[in-house]
């Protein structure tokens, strides 16, 4: 997460409640004070990964990637905001679409939980279940998932190279909802990622306005 985004303000929103268990942990770039009533949770995940590679993969530092919950990619700032965003007014890109920003459920409280690293998006399959688990003992109501694999595993859901899908089932069979991104591939048969049946898979969409811009050409031609 980059928590000094405006889609993480915490304005209009009261003291977290006393039932939340999580914590904000510090590491690089990030401390406590990075949390607020709207980022009321930040722990991130890599021990999996360290233990595949022997310790801290070089990879890490030449990424620009952040050893802590703080984003390096802008992935995870992207998808916590889609889903719960705060208001933020006069919000544009470059002054196109102008108008009020909102994630899908603004008023909703985010907890972060990062377990995949680097610009690839490396998740190690130890640190995904540790990061369900913690998820579920904090108390999260819902977890949203944006990951999957280029290719839908054609295995069982519940076989080793479907890490998330097994930490998706032990949340939804503690009366946790799980949803995870369908995938970007396609449209053809056999496209869609994280199907296991216990998880809500959501598919891609597109936006319905357009941004149209007039060109001019030197011979007095505009075209849009």
């Amino acid at each position: 997460i980059w928590p000094e985004s405006q889609s993480f303000n915490d304005e209009g929103l009261g003291a977290v409640p006393s039932r939340w268990r999580g914590r904000c942990e510090g590491g690089e770039l990030f401390n406590t004070s990075n949390c607020n009533n709207k980022i009321v949770g930040a722990r991130f995940f890599a021990k999996g990964l360290f233990a595949q590679h022997g310790g801290v993969p070089p990879s890490l530092g030449s990424d620009g990637e952040y050893l802590s919950p703080r984003d390096a990619n802008g992935r995870g700032t992207h998808t916590a905001s889609t889903a719960a965003g705060s208001f933020v007014r006069n919000a544009s890109f470059g002054g196109l679409g102008l108008g009020l920003a909102r994630g899908g459920a603004p008023r909703a409280r985010l907890a972060i939980y990062k377990a995949c690293w680097t610009q690839q998006g490396v998740c190690d399959a130890a640190d995904m279940l540790a990061a369900f688990d913690s998820a579920i003992r904090d108390g999260v109501h819902i977890i949203s998932v944006s990951v999957g694999k280029d290719q839908p595993p054609q295995p069982g859901y519940l076989d080793n190279q479907n890490d998330w899908s097994i930490g998706a089932f032990h949340a939804v069979a503690r009366g946790i909802m799980v949803v995870c991104s369908g995938g970007n591939a396609g449209p053809f048969p056999q496209k869609v990622t994280d199907g296991a049946p216990w998880i809500m898979t959501v598919a891609a969409s597109t936006i319905d306005r357009s941004l149209p811009t007039a060109i001019t050409l030197g011979d007095n031609r505009t075209l849009t």
